[in-house]
C-alpha cells in the first residue's frame, strides 16, 4: 500500500460515473502548490470494470499512476472487499469520498434504496474502522429538500417536506444516517444543485431536467416560439460538474469542513423563463412564448420517443414548479479566500447547448445507420 509519500490517501466510491470521474480528476490534478500529493482508490463494480480502465487510460500517465482500481460494490458488506484488503485500506486511507449515488429518476425503488442507503450503511462502517480517518466527505444533493419552498438552510434536513420520487426519498434517508453518525465519524455532506455539463466543454453523461427543454428547443422549427411548460418565474438551481467537483475537493480537505453540511449552488440562480430565453438565443431559435398548461405539458413530457434524448421528463415539472432558494453560508466561509466560485449561466450556456447540439447530431447519424447509441 503506497502510504508512504503522499500527502493524502483516498478511497472514492462510484468510479467511473461522470460525477466520481470528475471528482478523481480533480483529487490527482498536478496543480495543487505545496499541497503535496493524493493517492486515490476507487471502488468499482466488476460490471464497470471495462469502462474504468477506459476512463483511467484517459488521464496523463503521472495521475493515472496515482490511482489503483479495487474490484469491489460500496453496496456490498464490507464494499465487496476480501477483509484483508479491508483492513489494510482502513489503516492507510485518511479521506473518504462516497460518490456512488443513484440520480436517476426512472430508477425502481429497489435500485435506488441499494445504492442511496445500503451504500451509507457500508461506508460508514469503513469509516469507523479506519485510523487516520479526516473526513468522510458525503456527496449528497439539494433535492433532499424534496417539496420545500423558500429559503433551505445548509443545516436544515427534516422540515416536514414531501418527496417527490424515490431518489430524493432514498438520499434524505441516506443522509439521516450520516448526520446521526456526524458525533462519532468526521463527516461532511455536499449538496449541489442541479448538476449541469462542464462550464468549459459543456460534457454530460446524460440528458435529464433542464436538458430536456434543451433539447425541445433543439428539434423545434427554427421560427417556432415554444411555449414553457410553466410559468418560469421560480429560479432554476444549477452548478456545473466542474465547479462541484473542485468545490467538493477543497472542502474535503479543509479541516473546519467535519460535522457540517455545504450547498454547492450558483449564488444567482436565474429564473427557469430566462435560462430557456437564452438556449433559445444561442440556438438560433425564436425565445419561448406563453405557458403550455398543466395538463397538455404533461402530454408533450410524453410524446413518443422523447425519452430517447431526455431520461425521465417528469423531473423538469417538478423543478419548475418548485420556488426554492438554497443558502450557502457554509460554502462561502471555507471558499473564501480561493479562486474557486460558481460561474454564472449566462458565461457557459453556449457550451451547454453546443454540446448537445453536437450529441444529438451524432445520434441521428447512429440511426440512420443503425449504429447502438452508447447513451442508451
Amino acid at each position: 500500500m503506497p502510504r508512504a509519500g503522499y500527502e493524502e490517501v483516498v478511497l472514492l466510491t462510484g468510479f467511473p460515473s461522470f460525477h466520481a470521474r470528475r471528482l478523481l480528476e480533480e483529487l490527482v490534478r498536478p496543480d495543487r502548490g505545496d499541497r503535496g500529493s493524493s493517492f486515490v482508490y476507487a471502488v468499482v463494480q466488476p460490471k464497470s470494470l471495462a469502462r474504468a480502465r477506459d476512463a483511467l487510460d484517459a488521464l496523463p500517465l503521472e495521475q493515472r499512476g496515482r490511482v489503483r482500481l479495487l474490484e469491489g460494490d460500496a453496496a456490498a458488506m464490507d464494499l465487496g472487499l476480501a477483509g484483508s484488503e479491508l483492513r489494510t485500506l482502513a489503516s492507510e486511507v485518511d479521506r473518504i469520498h462516497h460518490a456512488a449515488q443513484i440520480s436517476y429518476l426512472g430508477a425502481d425503488r429497489k435500485t435506488a434504496e441499494h445504492v442511496n442507503v445500503d451504500a451509507v450503511r457500508e461506508v460508514l462502517e469503513f469509516a469507523r474502522m479506519c485510523t487516520r480517518l479526516k473526513c468522510l466527505v458525503a456527496h449528497s444533493t439539494a433535492h433532499v429538500a424534496g417539496d420545500r419552498q423558500g429559503t433551505v438552510l445548509e443545516a436544515e434536513l427534516k422540515a416536514g417536506q414531501s418527496f417527490r420520487n424515490v431518489v430524493e426519498e432514498t438520499r434524505a434517508r441516506g443522509e439521516r444516517m450520516l448526520r446521526a453518525a456526524m458525533d462519532r465519524i468526521p463527516i461532511a455532506v455536499l449538496r449541489p444543485a442541479i448538476v449541469v455539463g462542464d462550464s468549459t466543454t459543456g460534457e454530460i453523461d446524460r440528458f435529464d431536467g433542464p436538458y430536456l427543454l434543451i433539447v425541445l428547443i433543439l428539434n423545434a422549427p427554427p421560427d417556432f416560439a415554444l411555449p414553457l411548460p410553466g410559468h418560469g418565474e421560480a429560479p432554476l438551481p444549477l452548478v456545473p460538474v466542474d465547479f462541484v467537483a473542485r468545490a467538493a475537493t477543497a472542502i474535503g480537505r479543509d479541516p473546519r469542513s467535519p460535522g457540517r453540511t455545504f450547498h454547492l449552488v450558483d449564488p444567482s440562480p436565474l429564473p427557469a423563463k430566462r435560462f430557456f430565453e437564452l438556449v433559445a438565443q444561442k440556438a438560433g431559435r425564436r425565445s419561448p412564448r406563453g405557458v403550455i398548461p398543466a395538463n397538455l405539458t404533461r402530454a408533450l413530457l410524453h410524446t413518443p420517443g422523447l425519452e430517447r434524448f431526455a431520461r425521465s421528463p417528469r423531473g423538469l415539472l417538478q423543478t419548475l414548479g418548485t420556488d426554492v432558494r438554497f443558502d450557502a453560508r457554509n460554502t462561502v466561509e471555507l471558499l473564501r479566500g480561493t479562486d474557486i466560485r460558481c460561474p454564472s449561466v449566462e458565461s457557459y450556456i453556449g457550451r451547454l447547448v453546443q454540446y448537445v447540439e453536437l450529441r444529438l447530431r451524432e445520434r441521428r447519424t447512429r440511426s440512420e445507420t443503425d449504429a447502438p447509441d452508447p447513451l442508451g
